[in-house]
């Protein structure tokens, strides 16, 4: 099948979107409000339409003829629901979600991806919402706590991952003990595919997103610590290709 085209939110530097382009997927927009990491962005992404402001992406987006989007990817300010922070929830100003489904509504993808603290789970309040809001968009949802550990990496950096699909044409994931998040790997080293050069952490510490390019958290540690994973990204996204692929055939 073609690839499936991702709309990023949230972008950071980029781990979302690496981890789904490794996975067959094209990237044809980015949203990212930094900087630094803007300059990340357009270097890795330079065909890719670009805007800084998630807030005003659904009218930017609908500005101009753009490709079809199929999946809106993004990990939404996780600060409010951090252990680290104030865990003001829904009444914190940096909830983003749903400025994110405004997205998801103009843009009407096949699947949504979302990353986030794994305590967002047990915030009913905003958890509730999420899937609210999915449900009405017209998406079934799957949702489970991944560990960078699982896939080779030398922390737990653990996160909740939601796929949500578009209920019209359901077809079960394939491989059926399964939901997509069963990780049918075992542990290789820093790497966690064959045929894949070892990924190591840059710079080379501690809990921070290891799979990332060299080079890239040389000025900016922030944005590394914030960045997500990219082989968790690449295993969700080869399920959900083959989730797509199963439906077309069917």
């Amino acid at each position: 099948m073609s690839a499936l085209n991702v709309l990023g939110l949230f972008a950071g530097i980029g781990g979302i979107e690496l981890g789904l382009e490794r996975a067959g997927m094209c990237v044809v927009g980015l949203v990212e409000r930094d900087a630094w990491c803007q300059k990340v962005l357009t270097r890795h992404w330079p065909d890719a339409a670009f805007h800084p402001d998630v807030v005003t992406a659904p009218k930017w987006w609908d500005s101009e003829p753009r490709p079809r989007v199929h999946v809106v990817a993004g990990g939404f300010p996780c600060q409010p629901f951090s252990t680290a922070g104030k865990q003001k929830g829904t009444l914190d100003e940096r909830w983003m979600w749903p400025e994110m489904a405004d997205v998801v509504r103009a843009v009407r993808p096949d699947y949504v991806l979302v990353e986030n603290v794994a305590a967002l789970v047990r915030d009913a309040r905003a958890w509730g919402t999420v899937l609210a809001d999915l449900h009405r968009l017209g998406f079934d949802a799957e949702w489970s706590t991944l560990s960078a550990n699982q896939f080779g990496a030398p922390h737990i950096r653990e996160r909740v991952y939601l796929v949500a699909y578009t209920a019209r044409s359901h077809v079960p994931y394939p491989h059926e003990s399964a939901s997509p998040w069963s990780v049918e790997l075992e542990p290789r080293g820093s790497g966690w595919e064959h045929g894949r050069a070892a990924w190591l952490p840059e710079p080379p510490m501690d809990r921070v997103a290891h799979g990332v390019s060299r080079g890239v958290g040389e000025s900016e540690l922030h944005a590394l610590g914030n960045a997500v994973v990219p082989p968790i990204f690449e295993h969700i996204g080869r399920r959900v290709m083959a989730h797509a692929a199963a439906r077309i055939a069917s």
